[in-house]
């Protein structure tokens, strides 16, 4: 199917098969399309809103041209925010895997340097030093010894090149966007995934359903792509759907200011360590328990209260594991 036959069917409001979108992105790795056919169509993807079977369909084509990074370890999970709520939050998602890591669960974080905010993941794991590697052995090595390995994005999904500067050119969020965490190269069977509206959670909700996985999505009702305790906050997960208050964890109420990472990449390092060393201020500190928990609640299948949770990230921070387990991971990775 030629990209103007594909491009008037969308035009025409129908929708693309899973099958012809991975054919797409396919053919976009092996330079079949121009660069103004591919913006075309992720402009009109974008007028139109993608389906569940077209992200799907992308997802297999991103995953299938990619290095895949398979791990020695069956259960493990990814704590991942879609980005792009311009709320410029410290690293909430990445502190809270080292939490839940030093709970003793195992995580495969996959991440990317930032795009909209301050510091994203890459960004605040780079400023300790670390070497990031597709290097399976390595990886391997670290999620056995630590029990957490970090998956740098841009070495693994290598079909990103190809629409880069499109997407930059174009200015405005394309599907390609809501992509980043749904292709985790390691597949995980497990995923926490903050995302910035309803619409979104939504759509996860059917593309996990249709991967199969257990999960957990959660947004705050003000706009943030994560449980940021400065509003009630939704949760859908495979066993409930439901709106808590900060107050329903124990937990306060927080205000913006309180999450904001800063205005460089070493102030947010400076959040994300006084977090793991237990010096943040309270409401830091909170944030990252509640989001902890609901991960961690999804590694438990759902079959652990959200209190039980709430404390088995606690005692991560309060014993000091999640730092040992920080600088462990910063050890391995040199």
């Amino acid at each position: 199917m030629t990209m103007k036959n594909i491009l008037n069917r969308i035009l025409n409001h129908e929708e693309l098969t899973r099958e012809e979108t991975r054919d797409i992105l396919v053919g976009i790795t092996q330079s079949e399309f121009p660069n103004e056919q591919i913006t075309a169509l992720l402009t009109a993807l974008q007028m139109r809103g993608v389906t569940v079977d077209e992200l799907l369909g992308f997802r297999d084509g991103i995953l299938e041209t990619g290095v895949p990074a398979i791990l020695d370890c069956d259960r493990y999970i990814d704590v991942v925010g879609t980005g792009g709520d311009r709320k410029n939050t410290f690293n909430i998602s990445t502190t809270s895997c080292f939490v839940i890591a030093g709970a003793g669960y195992k995580v495969a974080k996959h991440g990317n340097y930032a795009a909209t905010s301050t510091s994203g993941a890459s960004n605040v794991i780079a400023q300790h030093g670390v070497k990031f590697t597709d290097d399976i052995d390595k990886l391997n090595r670290c999620i056995n010894e630590c029990g957490i390995v970090y998956l740098h994005a841009q070495l693994f999904a290598r079909a990103m090149k190809f629409v880069g500067p499109i997407r930059k050119a174009l200015q405005f969020p394309t599907c390609f966007n809501l992509l980043g965490p749904i292709v985790n190269p390691s597949r995980p069977k497990c995923q926490l995934l903050g995302v910035a509206n309803l619409d979104q959670m939504r759509l996860y909700n059917n593309v996990y359903q249709q991967i199969g996985i257990d999960y957990a999505i959660v947004n705050s009702i003000d706009g943030y792509d994560e449980i940021s305790l400065t509003s009630d906050f939704k949760v859908t997960t495979n066993n409930y759907e439901k709106v808590f208050s900060p107050k329903d964890l124990g937990l306060h109420f927080a205000k913006p200011e309180e999450l904001v990472a800063g205005a460089s990449e070493e102030e947010a390092a400076a959040i994300f360590d006084s977090v793991l060393e237990n010096r943040a201020l309270p409401a830091q500190k909170e944030i990252v328990l509640a989001n902890a928990a609901f991960g961690i609640q999804v590694m438990e299948k759902g079959q652990k209260d959200i209190m039980e949770c709430i404390e088995i990230a606690r005692e991560s921070i309060d014993s000091g594991k999640a730092l040992s387990t920080f600088k462990k991971f910063v050890e391995l990775n040199q």
